[in-house]
């Protein structure tokens, strides 16, 4: 994501990155565009000692600039992001929306805090991801579907219906090698591709030595929030983005 983000040409202020895996992204993110603004989501489930690493790893990372703290807990309840309209540059998603159950609403939530012009760019796992774990001698085991199993096609889809302009999707399999059940099965859990396995299954059982990674990425423009929403085919336009055509405008 770090790299495809690398070639886009916008001049940004703000970024909202949701989720912030341990401020992994900070220091790419201020170095790219120095003097940025933070609104960061921990991910969810940081509490003691590793959520005030969290915290210091950012403030380190951003000159010890202060960054707005977004709660995911408050997301996946409420189904809000907690800032104002037409608020941030950036939307920077990592894996995430493979775990909504409603990743319109998501987009929808995105375009509302997007400025003008504004990038949403986001990767999330794909329905291929875990196909190891769902072949028939494996049935047996407590897989879960993931909660939004949308290929690359079904989410540009959703962002040109969602008034995004001039999405761009892309796809790649990463393969990770196991020699130990245990951190095959720890994997699995973390990745929410099924639920744990304490005291369920016996780690001696023969399980797959590969586990593949579908990994969808896009991204994608908030661009003409000015007009409404198309409706039976039609675009309305604010009255008040009409100028009247002057003579010394033509001249």
């Amino acid at each position: 994501m770090l790299q495809k983000l690398d070639i886009v040409k916008l001049e940004i202020k703000s970024v909202l990155i949701l989720p912030d895996y341990l401020g992994a992204h900070s220091h790419f993110l201020i170095k790219r565009f120095p003097g940025l603004r933070f609104y960061s989501a921990p991910e969810a489930g940081l509490s003691g000692f590793n959520l005030l690493w969290f915290k210091a790893a950012r403030l380190w990372s951003t000159g010890f600039k202060s960054a707005a703290d977004i709660s995911l807990d408050e997301y996946h309840k409420m189904g809000r992001i907690n800032l104002a309209d037409n608020s941030v540059d950036l939307v920077f998603s990592n894996l995430f929306i493979q775990d909504l159950s409603d990743p319109k609403h998501f987009l929808q939530e995105c375009w509302r805090v997007l400025k003008e012009g504004g990038l949403l760019t986001f990767s999330y796992l794909g329905p291929d991801t875990g196909k190891e774990l769902r072949s028939a001698e494996l049935a047996r085991f407590p897989l879960k579907k993931l909660a939004s199993p949308w290929d690359m096609h079904d989410m540009g889809d959703a962002l040109l219906g969602e008034r995004f302009s001039d999405p761009v999707m892309d796809m790649e399999f990463l393969t990770l090698d196991y020699e130990s059940n245990a951190v095959l099965l720890s994997d699995c859990t973390g990745l929410n591709l099924m639920d744990s396995l304490e005291g369920k299954t016996s780690l001696s059982e023969d399980l797959p030595k590969k586990l593949s990674l579908e990994i969808v990425y896009g991204h994608a423009w908030a661009s003409g929030k000015h007009l409404s929403k198309a409706q039976d085919h039609l675009a309305y336009i604010d009255p008040n983005q009409i100028g009247r055509k002057t003579r010394s405008d033509s001249a």
